[in-house]
């Protein structure tokens, strides 16, 4: 199969993933905002985010080499698994016990009332994240597409039964979102001969140059993974410590709003999860550092003038989808989406580029930009949020964000040669920022909305020969 017909296979089978997973959980942020209250999102939100942090850290972020190990076909992929459920295990059980620790000398009142319901959250996003790593690995798409609609189905289903029905609140919301992933995990699990893989025992992992045993091939996939950690805590900072500033700063309320605003964002952040996890798959497979064919530059042009484009657009219709999305008391939120926008722009490109780590395995080079970029949100955050609010978390998010990709892209030049227009780029991502700031503080609504939108239709000016070679390859994909 051509280059280009696995990445477009691949990114048609994601579509299916995401649009089930992420894209119809969109429409029902009305449905999450008019019935919870602010203070109970934002309990939700602090748990995700507090997962979030765990994960990379008790289970070594073991998924990611599943993932890179499983698809190096000189490695045996029923090893890779079991390694991986080892990690799995291991972390599941350290959380059980720091939650039992917690029960007793209850250093959070929080962590004691939904005790269960936070362990029950980490057990299923850790095993969700080793299975499904699994499941793309060993290059089985298809099926992770027909779990995430049934994920979709049961998350969404229960989400209206929960909420509507039994009016459970906060406690039906995390069931809902609990059970859907579960059983997605599951799902796969069988598809894939996981659970009895998981329990046969063997020597020997096969690998081309003679036979190493699973001790030396757990020892390579920690090798790669640890460093990783690094690279994910620093990225869950990026994502992430804004919630906790707020918080102290502003107050649960307060940090409600706030993460339901990453809701509109999240229409490019499905964009970008779709093609990252395509991605990485056809940049380890079709890895060439000379870019003879240009295959990864004209992916680089597209993909950035593809999110470019969508990002603009967002922040021209950012106030009409919050009054359509947003209940009363969230509706501020359309403020801070301009910013968690341009974010994700920045993270999408970031993601391309790690592609190109992934690909040689170094990943010591994933944490050098992260790192940098992690401190100086910290520190943008804690110096803007008392001063504006929410507003200057989602400011260090976007500064934060950018600096990843910039780092990254230099670092990049080690290993790839990219033909592309960079001074077009960042002229581009200029013009984004300069939409943002109109968006917020033009209080004359027609004029407003003049600016932004004129200033849309520069951006796509500036990418009238991408779009065409975008057009291009959706005709003939060579």
């Amino acid at each position: 199969m051509g280059k280009y017909k696995y990445l477009i296979k691949n990114i048609g089978l994601l579509t299916l993933s995401s649009f089930a997973t992420k894209l119809l959980s969109f429409f029902l942020v009305p449905l999450y905002t008019s019935i919870l209250t602010t203070e109970q999102y934002g309990t939700y939100d602090l748990f995700m985010t507090t997962v979030g942090v765990l994960l990379p850290i008790l289970t070594l972020n073991i998924q990611d080499a599943v993932l890179i190990f499983a698809l190096d076909k000189d490695y045996d992929n029923k090893t890779v698994i079991r390694i991986g459920m080892k990690y799995l295990l291991v972390s599941n059980v350290l959380v059980a016990a720091g939650l039992l620790v917690n029960n007793i000398f209850v250093f959070s009142s929080l962590g004691k009332q939904y005790a269960i319901f936070f362990f029950l959250m980490f057990l299923t996003q850790s095993l969700s994240g080793v299975i499904t790593c699994y499941i793309r690995g060993i290059d089985r798409v298809a099926d992770l597409s027909v779990s995430s609609v049934i994920a979709s189905v049961i998350t969404i289903g229960l989400n209206i039964i929960f909420l509507v029905y039994f009016k459970w609140g906060l406690v039906g919301y995390f069931l809902a979102n609990i059970i859907g992933p579960l059983v997605q995990s599951i799902y796969l699990a069988i598809r894939a001969n996981v659970h009895i893989d998981t329990l046969r025992k063997d020597n020997t992992a096969i690998e081309s140059n003679g036979n190493v045993t699973p001790k030396v091939l757990e020892k390579k996939m920690t090798d790669y993974s640890k460093p990783l950690i690094a690279n994910a805590l620093a990225w869950w900072v990026n994502n992430a410590s804004d919630r906790y500033v707020v918080i102290f700063f502003c107050g649960l309320a307060a940090n409600g709003v706030y993460s339901v605003a990453s809701k509109i964002p999240s229409i490019l952040n499905i964009f970008q999860t779709i093609f990252n996890q395509a991605w990485t798959l056809s940049a380890v497979k079709d890895f060439d550092p000379n870019d003879e064919s240009g295959f990864f530059a004209k992916t680089y042009r597209t993909y950035n003038c593809l999110m470019t484009i969508v990002c603009s657009m967002i922040i021209v219709f950012d106030k009409i989808l919050a009054k359509i999305l947003y209940a009363q008391n969230f509706y501020d939120a359309w403020k801070y989406v301009p910013w968690l926008t341009i974010a994700i722009l920045f993270g999408a490109m970031s993601g391309y580029i790690g592609g190109f780590f992934s690909a040689v395995k170094n990943s010591k080079v994933f944490a050098i930009s992260t790192v940098v970029g992690a401190i100086s949100n910290i520190v943008l955050n804690i110096i803007f949020t008392p001063v504006i609010g929410p507003m200057g978390a989602a400011i260090a998010t976007t500064i934060s964000y950018g600096e990843v990709f910039f780092i990254r892209f230099f670092q990049s030049r080690k290993y790839i040669k990219l033909k592309i227009n960079v001074v077009r780029d960042v002229c581009s991502y200029i013009l984004l920022i300069i939409q943002a700031i109109a968006l917020c503080t033009i209080e004359n609504q027609i004029f407003m909305y003049g600016v932004i939108i004129g200033l849309f239709l520069v951006v796509v000016v500036c990418y009238v020969a991408d779009m065409k070679l975008v057009l291009s390859k959706l005709v003939h994909r060579k």
